[in-house]
């Protein structure tokens, strides 16, 4: 599973990077506001084209309301709009379907209005019945939209005021209130109200974004069209954005057969999450020559984290003891060194970016420690059967399944099976594609998996950490964490709108989690490695200030100059010249 914080900018940036808003105002935006054009955006730019991607394994949805995952919110985020934006650089929220908002003088009631401009696909207004009808979709009990309903259960149902203006109201303060209520994608109601929303995964006929689903083969390539007829297509702040004519996402079951078809040609741009690819596969011939282009991206992308997820809400994970002698038996110096160049740093916290030299990190680091877990395991109760060698507790062997869904985890498991088999323990491989892997997600239905979880330039633990999410299915509380100190500090954490005050109580936070040890985990790095062939025009700085590489989709377009070179030099066997190995954001934007 995948969070990230990713993805499309107009709309994902709400998922990745989540804000307060600007309180200073009764009424928004400022009167010193105007539509200008993105700060990011390089003038340069030209419409037309088509970009290919890798898009992972083929998803069980596309309404990103039904499938929390990476790909499905790129999509929707290309399809939907929401009622606000938020400004790349200075993160302040900005006119999306509203044009205009207010905000009550005890923060919990927002009122928005739409743009009389605002339409869908099909040239019907887009009106406050519609931003309604998608709340109450997201908030039906029958509907299985999990963690989209948290932040909209925070409100009364929303007021339809007149055709073109609707009111929230909170049941609390909150600091995301304003952007629960103008962060969520508006769906057309009389386009889908109908349907069984539980049914709609892959049909989206009418849409209020800058891209349309054009074909789709299903298990292979995903197509989105850009829309001329967008209703915002002439806004300053759209120009030089959304450039492709068509965005392609390319279905593979696995990374490396993705990686083969990029090198082929099949794909023009590839994210590089796997060091022995970074270091011993970008050496041929094209990458020699510059024909593609291998370049890490430094910026402000907020660090995620990734772990191994353990269900706490069954044995033998049940218990603490148990858990932290299964990240005393993960050998990760020795997974970095051998199998990923130590290319990483390892992780001692579930919010790294909140820690500096400044302000390190009290969190100790796990390593291997064999003798330490047995003796946690003997205190747990679990005794080694002289007759197996396995460790047993009344009479049950220690065995668990570890959920995965890709073939290139396994060279890491098998380190990881090799040390847990010497401490008595069996581990066994439950390989299934994602869509089955996402299923049993939903329901909880697992022992231990690989969990990569993105994140945002402002926190919010709620989804993830709070107790009464542990028995929400299709929920981020997969391992169903509850700590009642943790609960406390979560609801202290609502209504203070000064992120530094909030970021002390995340630390916390993080140091409460991180003691119980609802993750082995694992590593990560602070900048982005891209792949990518050699024909396309982009911004100085590459990526955005809180991007990754999905930015590439909306501030990318192809450079014909280029695309004609790099033609021919295939041809030729000829080289390009070389770009940057390296870009840093300041330097490039001039901060």
């Amino acid at each position: 599973m995948k969070i990230a914080i990713n993805q499309f900018f107009f709309i994902a940036i709400f998922i990745l990077i989540t804000t307060g808003g600007s309180w200073g105002l009764d009424v928004f935006p400022k009167e010193s506001w105007k539509d200008q054009a993105d700060p990011i955006a390089d003038e340069n730019a030209r419409i037309g084209g088509e970009i290919s991607v890798f898009g992972g394994q083929y998803p069980k949805s596309l309404n990103y309301y039904l499938d929390n995952n990476v790909l499905s919110s790129e999509v929707f985020g290309a399809l939907f709009e929401s009622l606000l934006t938020m400004n790349p650089i200075t993160m302040e929220d900005e006119p999306g379907l509203a044009d205009q908002w207010s905000i009550s003088d005890d923060k919990k009631t927002f009122t928005f209005h739409l743009n009389p401009k605002a339409r869908w696909s099909d040239g019907t207004p887009i009106t406050a019945e519609d931003v309604k009808w998608t709340y109450d979709v997201i908030l039906d009990p029958k509907n299985m939209t999990g963690p989209h309903k948290i932040s909209m259960e925070r409100f009364e149902p929303p007021e339809v005021v007149d055709k073109q203006t609707i009111r929230f109201t909170a049941r609390e303060t909150h600091w995301k209130n304003l952007l629960a209520a103008g962060g969520f994608q508006i769906l057309c109601k009389h386009a889908y109200a109908k349907k069984d929303f539980n049914t709609i995964n892959f049909e989206f006929p009418v849409v209020s974004g800058p891209y349309k689903l054009g074909r789709i083969d299903e298990g292979v390539l995903l197509k989105l069209n850009r829309r001329t007829d967008w209703w915002n297509i002439a806004a300053e702040s759209s120009k030089n954005k959304g450039n492709f004519e068509t965005i392609t996402y390319k279905f593979f079951a696995e990374r490396t057969n993705a990686f083969e078809a990029f090198k082929k040609g099949i794909i023009d741009l590839f994210p590089v999450y796997t060091s022995r690819i970074w270091i011993n596969e970008t050496s041929g011939d094209s990458f020699l020559k510059n024909h593609i282009i291998k370049q890490k991206i430094h910026n402000h992308k907020p660090i995620g984290f990734q772990g191994f997820a353990m269900n706490m809400r069954q044995s033998p994970f049940d218990d603490i003891l148990v858990r932290k002698a299964m990240a005393c038996l993960l050998d990760r110096n020795k997974m970095n060194q051998t199998l990923m160049y130590n290319q990483y740093f390892l992780h001692r916290s579930y919010y790294e970016d909140l820690y500096s030299k400044a302000n390190p990190c009290p969190n100790p680091l796990i390593n291997l420690d064999k003798k330490k877990a047995r003796a946690l395991l003997a205190q747990a109760g679990w005794v080694v059967n002289p007759a197996t060698g396995f460790l047993e507790k009344n009479g049950k062997k220690f065995s668990f399944k570890f959920l995965t869904r890709a073939a290139s985890s396994e060279k890491f498991l098998s380190i990881y099976a090799e040390d847990l088999i010497d401490a008595g323990i069996e581990m066994i491989i439950d390989k299934k594609d994602w869509a089955s892997w996402a299923r049993d997600m939903e329901e909880f239905n697992y022992q231990m998996t690989w969990a990569a979880w993105g994140a945002g330039v402002f926190k919010d633990p709620e989804s993830m950490w709070l107790s009464a999410e542990a028995d929400r299915k299709s929920g981020n509380n997969i391992t169903g964490f509850k700590n009642k100190t943790v609960d406390q500090l979560i609801e202290k954490q609502k209504t203070i709108f000064d992120i530094q005050k909030r970021n002390d109580i995340y630390r916390e936070i993080d140091q409460l989690i991180y003691q119980e040890y609802p993750y082995v985990l694992l590593w990560n790095i602070d900048y982005t490695r891209l792949l990518y062939w050699n024909k396309f025009g982009m911004p100085a700085t590459v990526l955005s200030k809180y991007g990754n590489e999905s930015n590439a989709l909306w501030y990318w377009w192809i450079d014909e100059d280029s695309e004609a070179a790099l033609d021919d030099a295939i041809q030729m066997k000829a080289p390009l010249p070389p770009q940057p190995a390296s870009v840093r954001f300041e330097e490039a934007f001039g901060e």
